[in-house]
Order: C-alpha cells, then sequence, then structure tokens
C-alpha cells in the first residue's frame, strides 16, 4: 500500500480541510461537495483524511462492518453472536465514474435464486464504504440514477436492494465526499441540496505559498515513508484532537439564540425547505465541539452558513456561486447578541490558538521550519483561497472585444442583455440512439421502460421473467419434469431490453451579424438561446457554441458540459459586420466531425439561430451557405433553424435554410412551450421536410 500524502502536510485550502474535519467529527453533517479547478489538492485531501480517522470495531466475518456494541438486526450476514469484536483502519472507498449500479449497490445472483431458491447477495461499494469514507470524484460526470441512489442512501443510513421481488437491506452510513470541476458541468440544485457543506477551492495567488506547495510535493514523491515521518506528530496530535471533538460533541448546547441565528440566515437567503437549516445547525455544534467548547457563538453560526449555504442558493446553472458576507453579517447582527461579529482581538481562551491547532493551519500543526507562510484559523481563510470568489468566465471583462484583423467588424455594437429566459418546447433527435444517459431523445438503456427481451451477452443484470419462462417451457418434458414446477437453464435466461433517454451534443450556431442587431432583435435572441441552455442543464446534454459575423466563424466554446460557461461567452457576445453563415456552419462541420470521432455514440443536434442571410465573403455567398447546409443534411445531422426574422415583410430565408439543412424552422414565439402552436418533421419525402403546426414537440432532422 502506497504512503498517503499527510494531512497536515497540505498548504493552505483552509476551508477544504476544515468542511473534512467537521465531517469526521460529525458524519451527520451530510458530507462535502469540493468544487474547484484541476490541481487543487481536493483527491489528495480525501485520501489524506481517511487515514486520521479512528479504527473502528466490527463484528468478524461480516461483509457490512456491523459494529460489535450494536449490530445491524437486519444485516443480511446476521444475526450476530454476541462478544466478537475485531478492529480494522477506517476505508476510504472510491467510486468510478463509469460503475454501474450493480457495483455501488451490490448485485444478486439471479441464477441461484431461480434454480436453487438461495437469495445470494455480493455487497456493493455501498456495503464497503460503511463506517467509512465514500469518495466519488467528478461526481458531477455520475449518471444522475446512481447519484439519486448514493445520495438517498447517504441521507437514511441505509441501502435497499430490491431486483424481480427479491429485497435485500444493510446499513450503509459513511463520509460522502464528491469533487468536481464546474467547467464540465454542474449538479442538479436538488442533488446539490442532498451534499451538507460544499467548498470553492482555488490554487493559491501568492508565490511565495505556491513555491512550498511544490517544494512539499517534490518532498514527498522523492521519499513518501520519511516525508510522512516527518509529519507524523502533527497526525497524531489532530488524530487525538478528532477523538476528543467526537467525545465532545454530545455535551455542546445549540442555544435558542444560535438556532434564531441559523433560521434567520436561511431565511434572508432564500433557502429552499428546511434541511439547510437542520445541516447549519450541526455543523455549528460540530465546529463548537472542534474548538473544544461546548457552547455554539454566533462565529460558529456564520462559519457553518458560509460551508452550508453557498450551493442551496442555485436554482439554476446561472445563478453564481457564493455568498454575500455583508448580508450574513447584518442578519446575524440583527438577530443575534453581542458576540455576533468574531473580534480578531477575543481572549485567546475563548477559541484555540491557531497556531496550536494541528488543522487549523496551511501546515496542519507547527509548520516545517523551511516553511514560509503563517497559519490561518479555520474560520478566517487567506483571502488568495477564499472559495467565494470563484475565477469563473463570468469574471471576464464585459467589455465588448475589439475586432482582430480580417473579422470585419465595421459596425460592431456593444453586447447586449439576454430577455428573459423561458421553458422551451421538447426538442429531440429522431430514431433510437445508444449515447450517455440523459432526457432528451430516445434510446437503448440500462435504465427505463422494458420493450423486449434477448440473450444476456455477459453478466446478466436485468431479468426479463416473462420471456425467461417462455423460452424454457417447450423443453420440460426433455428436462424430465412432469409435476408442477419449472427447470430453468442458462440457455433459458433472457435479458430485459430497456428504452430510457440519452443526452445529445447541442451545437449552437448564432448568428452576431449586423442584421441579427437590427430593431433591437439580438436581445430576444440571447434570451433564445439562454433558454434552449437552460432545457440543455436539465436534459444532462453537452453543448457548443459557433458564432459568426464579420468575414469568419469562430468557437466561442467548445463542446462542454458547462452550460453556465456558455451562457457567460453568449452575454459577453457584441453584434456588427456581415452575415458569413457558410463559415458558421462549414465551422459546425468540422467541430461535429471531431465530436464524433470523440464520442462516436454521442448524437448531435444542430440549432442555427439567424435570420437566414448570407452576405458573407466570396462571389457567392447565398450558394456557399446552401452547400455548406446541405453538407450537414447528408450526414443526417438532426437539425433545427430557430428563424429570428421579424416585421412586416420576410424573406423566408430561414426556411430555406432548414430545408436545405432538411431540418425544421421555428420561430422565437414558436419555440415557447407555452405557444399554441409548435412543429413537427414533415418526412413528404427524403431529405424535404415542411413544417406544420400542431401542439405536439420538435423532432429534426431525418431518422438515425
Amino acid at each position: 500500500m502506497s504512503t498517503p500524502y499527510p494531512f497536515t502536510a497540505i498548504v493552505g485550502q483552509d476551508d477544504l480541510r476544515l468542511a473534512l474535519l467537521l465531517n469526521a467529527v460529525s458524519p451527520q453533517v451530510g458530507g462535502v461537495l469540493v468544487r474547484g479547478e484541476k490541481g487543487t489538492a481536493k483527491s489528495t485531501a480525501v485520501r489524506a483524511l481517511a487515514v486520521l480517522i479512528p479504527e473502528v470495531s466490527i463484528v468478524p466475518g461480516c461483509r457490512f462492518s456491523c459494529d460489535p456494541g450494536a449490530p445491524d438486526p437486519a444485516c443480511p450476514d446476521g444475526p450476530h453472536e454476541p462478544g466478537l469484536s475485531a478492529a480494522r483502519p477506517a476505508r476510504m472507498v472510491e467510486l468510478p465514474v463509469g460503475a454501474s449500479e450493480d457495483r455501488l449497490v451490490g448485485a444478486l445472483d439471479i441464477e441461484r435464486a431461480l434454480a436453487d431458491g438461495v437469495k445470494a447477495f455480493e455487497p456493493g461499494l455501498l456495503a464497503a464504504a460503511h463506517r467509512g469514507i465514500l469518495y466519488v470524484d467528478e461526481v458531477n460526470l455520475l449518471h444522475d440514477h446512481l447519484v439519486d441512489v448514493l445520495l438517498d442512501a447517504a441521507a437514511m443510513g441505509a441501502s435497499y436492494v430490491e431486483r424481480e421481488g427479491v429485497s435485500v437491506r444493510h446499513a450503509a452510513r459513511f463520509l460522502l465526499v464528491g469533487t468536481m470541476n464546474p467547467e464540465e458541468g454542474e449538479l442538479r440544485p436538488q442533488l446539490l441540496d442532498r451534499f451538507g457543506l460544499t467548498v470553492e477551492v482555488a490554487a493559491s495567488r501568492e508565490p511565495d505559498q505556491r513555491v512550498e506547495v511544490v517544494r512539499r510535493r517534490l518532498a514527498y514523491d522523492d521519499d513518501p515513508a520519511a516525508f510522512a515521518l516527518r509529519w507524523t506528530a502533527d497526525e497524531d496530535a489532530l488524530r487525538a484532537k478528532i477523538v476528543a471533538a467526537r467525545a465532545l460533541l454530545p455535551t455542546v448546547s445549540l442555544g435558542d439564540d444560535a438556532l434564531r441565528q441559523i433560521a434567520a440566515t436561511c431565511a434572508a437567503f432564500e433557502v429552499d425547505g428546511m434541511r439547510a437549516d437542520i445541516v447549519m445547525a450541526r455543523t455549528a455544534t460540530a465546529l463548537a465541539a472542534w474548538a473544544g467548547r461546548t457552547d455554539v457563538l454566533a462565529e460558529d453560526v456564520r462559519q457553518a452558513a458560509l460551508l452550508a449555504l453557498p450551493h442551496r442558493r442555485r436554482r439554476n446553472p446561472f445563478d453564481a456561486p457564493g455568498l454575500d458576507e455583508d448580508k450574513l453579517d447584518e442578519t446575524l447582527e440583527e438577530f443575534g447578541g453581542s458576540d455576533t461579529d468574531p473580534d480578531p482581538d477575543r481572549d485567546p481562551d475563548s477559541d484555540p490558538d491557531p497556531d496550536s491547532d494541528p488543522g487549523g493551519g496551511p501546515g496542519g500543526g507547527s509548520p516545517s521550519p523551511d516553511s514560509p507562510d503563517a497559519p490561518h484559523a479555520p474560520d478566517a481563510p487567506a483571502p488568495q483561497d477564499s472559495p467565494h470568489t470563484p475565477d469563473t468566465p463570468a469574471a471576464e471583462d464585459p467589455s465588448p472585444r475589439q475586432d482582430s484583423p480580417g473579422t470585419g467588424g465595421a459596425g460592431e455594437q456593444r453586447a447586449v442583455q439576454a430577455t428573459e429566459p423561458f421553458r422551451t418546447k421538447a426538442l429531440s433527435v429522431p430514431g433510437i440512439g445508444e449515447g450517455a444517459a440523459g432526457r432528451r431523445s430516445r434510446a437503448r438503456a440500462e435504465h427505463g421502460r422494458t420493450t423486449g427481451s434477448r440473450r444476456p451477452r455477459g453478466a446478466l443484470t436485468r431479468l426479463h421473467l416473462a420471456a425467461t419462462v417462455q423460452a424454457a417451457a417447450p423443453h420440460q418434458r426433455a428436462r424430465g419434469r412432469s409435476g408442477p414446477g419449472l427447470v430453468i437453464r442458462r440457455d433459458d435466461l433472457r435479458q430485459a431490453s430497456r428504452e430510457g433517454r440519452e443526452s445529445n451534443l447541442v451545437l449552437f450556431v448564432v448568428d452576431a451579424s449586423g442584421s441579427m442587431a437590427a430593431r433591437q432583435r439580438m436581445g430576444a435572441v440571447k434570451g433564445a438561446v439562454l433558454s434552449l441552455l437552460l432545457d440543455a442543464y436539465q436534459r444532462r446534454d453537452k453543448v457548443g457554441l459557433i458564432t459568426f459575423r464579420g468575414q469568419d466563424a469562430e468557437v466561442a466554446l467548445p463542446p462542454t458540459s458547462s452550460v453556465d460557461t456558455a451562457a457567460a461567452r453568449l452575454a459577453l457576445l457584441p453584434t456588427g459586420g456581415r452575415t458569413p453563415l457558410a463559415a458558421g456552419l462549414l465551422k459546425a462541420h468540422d467541430v461535429l466531425r471531431v465530436e464524433r470521432m470523440r464520442d462516436p455514440s454521442r448524437r448531435p443536434l444542430l440549432v442555427v439561430v439567424t435570420d437566414g442571410r448570407a452576405t458573407g465573403k466570396g462571389p457567392d455567398p447565398v450558394g456557399l451557405a446552401t452547400r455548406a447546409a446541405r453538407l450537414h443534411a447528408s450526414e443526417g445531422t438532426a437539425a433545427i433553424v430557430v428563424d429570428c426574422e421579424s416585421g412586416p415583410v420576410r424573406l423566408g430565408l430561414a426556411v430555406s435554410l432548414a430545408t436545405d439543412l432538411a431540418g425544421t424552422a421555428v420561430t422565437l414565439d414558436e419555440l415557447r412551450a407555452d405557444a399554441i402552436a409548435g412543429l413537427v418533421k414533415d418526412a413528404r419525402q427524403p431529405g424535404e421536410q415542411t413544417a406544420r403546426r400542431t401542439g405536439g414537440p420538435i423532432s429534426m432532422g431525418r431518422a438515425a
């Protein structure tokens, strides 16, 4: 087993370390979601924490790690004999992004259940993580169904497996830690709310601190055992402090004043539901125990709010994370006493000295002699590491970009604000795919409604009972069965074929030329694209953004799962210049060609937002645009054209473009879900599509 990096040797990241330690003290806090850029010690901190958690007592031979003092009465391996006990280190179980549901919750041996009537259950990762840590790296890339199962088990403290009438339940209480890079996509607000605490991490911008990070990492890589030995005393001290805080936790008093501050804070920030209040109360109590106190102070409530509320305020992917600390202080002052605002010069006896706190400073305990960084109190993170000022594209200079040479930005106008997003009609790709799980188009999937059966390829995961009986019935006489009952052999087993929904690659091609700026159309266009981005977020799609204006087109955002990044790029989009429609379509063709090689199973959906004009370079811009559109049609790319033309006189150019794309044209008004009229495909001839008014969803392109 490799030597893990010491927890106390981690430089900076005060809030991350504090959140992990609070969960180690009180697992009822509900886990930690760590959001941040790559290379910020997220995984290192989690693995290091596992070494600090005290050993657990278990019943020998129990696969579900039952506590000898209070064994689970419903344990599948029970009942257990009293008096048997053993100890083992707390486990850290890692859930891979590509794990199946059977790997997570466990699997039943269906063949033995049918043939022998034996309820044979093979435990999964939830059972292995019981009384330890369950770590999910890139939790935002995990299938939503698995995230639901995972968070349900974390909330209930138990895992339930239901398969073909056979039920298994076992205890599953663990410290849940998830990490994610927001640029790769967000979790749904419903799932964000299930994590107790959240922390935003970013690399330090202080040169001295970065130097110390590199120095320690190089020393660890050269000799992990020797490096860990230097931090043994600090690790032991921190481990002892966790044990002491656990013992003190039941005696901590949460007074009415603190409860009133918690409730007032959650109400002031308009947090949905009551889970935030409960998590804040548990976190504030754990903070007091960690500080060696038996009373919860206002400073504990403040720190609990900074850890428990930011992710619960996001209602859609365009909401900026973080918390208004001035508003927080005002609320605490209004509903608190004289100790509301922590005094930096307070008596050291009221809170442990950060210098003596093994988990309070950048190095955890006593820094090494060559460490240039000074410790910070857990509730006062260094400004450069503050998780409440995330480094996101939205923080870019909002001024419009100046045209680079050759962009032809004559008459460029400043970026306009988008109108309010709305709920769009359902858009889907025709046919049945086999892409990543999502909520947009039909697909063959592991989860969904049963549509048929087939012989299993590999392990049997979803038994189709009726098809299995039907396959076995004709052979009963040959198998010697004359009485009641059924002889089933391996060849009779049938796998259920299921149909669910997949996510798609939604590639937006947005016209940003001067004609789109006429009559202030661009605000409505951006509002429509934001609405489609919000729809893509809810359906778990990947999105990309291409803009064209002046003389050429550019990829404003390569395909990604981060729709909030796409929204930020869209907000900064200026308009002006000619309309190189062909360049935009050809750029889209290049992007889709690369994405098909990267992810062949993910089907694309091309959304062209334009009025259909083509005035780019070349002798025949209209002809070039027509040929580029037909190139997409020849490859079967599903397409929709959002017709932005307005005014009393309309040329119908967007409809002609949709015909060349073998797709569908829809106006901005028709895109709304509450519109009276909708559009569907009317395939009269191969490659020829016309739109007609109806009330159903919009389906684009030819069937795949």
